[in-house]
């Protein structure tokens, strides 16, 4: 009998090395997503996600991984989508909140705490599990473009470029070797699809869901748009 039977029947338990396994399963089922990646360049930031497309499927119908949260945020999601589309709506709700409250736009770091604190809360409690997603949120206030990754536990870091998914090892690689300070768009897009091109073999350019978010709008292509706008990358 393993060592942590028991141990990973309920959240709210820990196991006596200090771990909650179910927070650990929550990872595990991030891993298996497809590839999501951001990378802020001069000016602002581009957020990249691969979602496959049967033969039949209508693109842009419901399980997008690239998500607008308000004019200046984003976020892209790898693991379980129907997870994600639930924080991304909280995300929407409490930026239009804050804006109408306050009359300006919720900053990043707000957005990234208000997603994280909800997600904390079910590590906490008896009955639930965590979310099985980790969200990589972007977007542009007053401090510039940022990028944030939030994990299942609800931790979150910021950073230049980062890769989650299945496939995130092999895309860190290449943005580890690409990025650079003063990235123009044009190189972060072409960057960011040499990453998941990297990390998915055999990706085709309508695989991509990719959105650009600067001081002037949020920006998105996918689908057969998204492949014509993307040709030039390939």
């Amino acid at each position: 009998m393993p060592e942590f039977m028991g141990y990973d029947r309920a959240i709210v338990t820990f196991s006596p090395d200090g771990r909650l396994f179910q927070v650990e399963y929550a990872r595990e089922a991030v891993k298996r997503g497809t590839t999501s990646l951001g990378i802020v360049f001069d000016g602002g930031v581009v957020l990249a996600a691969i979602r496959p497309l049967g033969e039949l499927a209508i693109p842009n119908s419901g399980s997008d991984k690239v998500h607008q949260i308000d004019d200046h945020l984003g976020a892209a999601i790898s693991g379980f989508l129907a997870d994600g589309r639930v924080l991304v709506d909280i995300g929407r709700v409490k930026a239009q909140i804050y804006k109408l409250t306050y009359d300006e736009p919720l900053n990043v770091l707000g957005a990234v705490k208000e997603i994280s604190d909800r997600m904390q809360l079910f590590t906490q409690f008896g009955g639930v599990r965590p979310f099985g997603v980790a969200l990589l949120l972007a977007g542009i206030d007053e401090k510039g473009a940022q990028l944030y990754e939030i994990d299942p536990s609800s931790t979150f870091y910021s950073w230049k470029a980062q890769a989650i998914g299945r496939g995130a090892t092999e895309a860190v690689k290449i943005l580890k070797k690409g990025w650079k300070e003063k990235l123009s768009e044009d190189d972060a897009i072409r960057l960011a699809i040499s990453a998941l091109k990297s990390g998915e073999k055999g990706l085709k350019a309508n695989e991509i869901e990719l959105a650009v978010i600067t001081p002037k709008a949020f920006k998105k292509w996918y689908g057969e748009e998204g492949a014509r706008f993307l040709k030039k990358y390939f």
